[in-house]
């Protein structure tokens, strides 16, 4: 007998950026995970599936996540309850794989000194040219950055693994008014800010520093030595 685990949430598009994030084929997950790639389909693109247990420990598996994150159990609560790795090796990043790590678009955390005191805020974020981007909207807090230092810090969790990395900007903040300017930058931006509204004010963070560091297991030690016969 089949038992059938409560899903919360949508579990295809759970999937389905988990597949993006890995860079894997619908194909490729399905013969990773030992199902028909139909099935597969099927679990993406379903409103309400209704896997089994084994199904999805099979799924987790392929895509290098866990059962509860990969079922949404895990979606209020905060990154990196997972216990270290076995052998945690942290790595210092250099400039370029710290801007490779950046991308292009994603959701950072922008740092700065606001009337009310020290502050951090999430912000949906493009680079262009080495410079991070961002849309906000006059009279808010990120719009009291202009002209200022700020710092700026994406990261990235993978529980399954107690994998993960972080990089730091510090930089000065200006605003964008040039047309064409204004014009790559929205060419460039992939979706609009996830708070909503109307948020036509870009800003700029051209960085004076860049610094990361990653999170991985380390090589494995030395095999015990053996008693004496």
């Amino acid at each position: 007998m089949q038992h059938h685990m409560q899903v919360r949430g949508d579990l295809g598009r759970r999937v389905a950026a988990r597949r993006a994030e890995l860079g894997l084929t619908q194909e490729e997950t399905a013969r990773r995970a030992g199902m028909a790639t139909s099935y597969l389909r099927y679990l993406e693109e379903s409103r309400a599936p209704t896997p089994g247990r084994g199904a999805l420990l099979q799924l987790a598996g392929a895509l290098e996540t866990t059962l509860t994150t990969l079922t949404g159990g895990d979606s209020d609560l905060p990154p990196g309850l997972a216990g270290a790795g076995r052998r945690p090796q942290l790595v210092t990043l250099d400039a370029e794989e710290c801007w490779s790590r950046l991308g292009a678009h994603g959701v950072g955390r922008l740092a700065l000194v606001s009337a009310g005191g020290p502050t951090v805020l999430p912000v949906n974020y493009t680079v262009v040219d080495r410079t991070i981007a961002f849309r906000t909207a006059p009279g808010t807090v990120p719009a009291q950055v202009l002209g200022t230092r700020v710092a700026f810090e994406v990261d990235h969790l993978d529980e399954a693994f107690s994998r993960g990395w972080s990089v730091l900007v510090r930089g000065r903040a200006h605003g964008v008014s040039d047309p064409q300017a204004l014009s790559r930058l929205r060419d460039a931006a992939r979706s609009t800010p996830w708070a909503g509204g109307r948020r036509e004010m870009w800003v700029c963070i051209d960085a004076v520093e860049i610094s990361g560091r990653d999170i991985r297991e380390g090589p494995p030690g030395p095999a015990p030595a053996r008693g004496g016969d």
